[in-house]
């Protein structure tokens, strides 16, 4: 299987300092204030958010496709809860939101599939110690 890679540097302490993530063709700053509070950039929670709606929206198409039922389209929106702790920093709950067009499937069908695939994807077996919310609607 394929391995991928990406990168970060960080340049000067955490409250005041900037670094750069990349990956492919994406290339982005970030920095306190962009994981913080409200500043320009990027940060790792938005990149997990990306990465854990990427994953369960092909786990889902496919096992949609699987039992027989060809999605039109799955839209998923993940958010991703950083949180204070008493040991610091943790993520302790990720929301997944999808709404997908799968003609000729009845809610309950979808519904299985929705939450295999959030029980299966990759990303999601690698966050087990989080909470993974779903809330998954049909549409079309």
């Amino acid at each position: 299987m394929a391995t991928r890679t990406g990168d970060a540097i960080w340049k000067g302490n955490l409250k005041e300092g900037d670094g750069r993530v990349r990956f492919g063709s994406f290339d982005a700053p970030y920095s306190f204030k962009s994981r913080f509070e409200d500043g320009q950039g990027t940060n790792p929670e938005e990149l997990i958010a990306a990465a854990h709606a990427g994953c369960f929206s092909m786990a889902l198409s496919h096992g949609l496709s699987q039992a027989g039922h060809e999605p039109k389209e799955v839209r998923t929106t993940a958010k991703v809860h950083l949180e204070k702790t008493a040991q610091g920093f943790a993520i302790p709950r990720i929301e997944l939101e999808t709404v997908a067009n799968v003609p000729g499937i009845d809610d309950a069908t979808f519904q299985k599939q929705a939450t295999e695939a959030k029980n299966n994807c990759p990303v999601s077996k690698l966050f087990r110690g989080a909470e993974i919310s779903l809330t998954a609607k049909l549409t079309g």
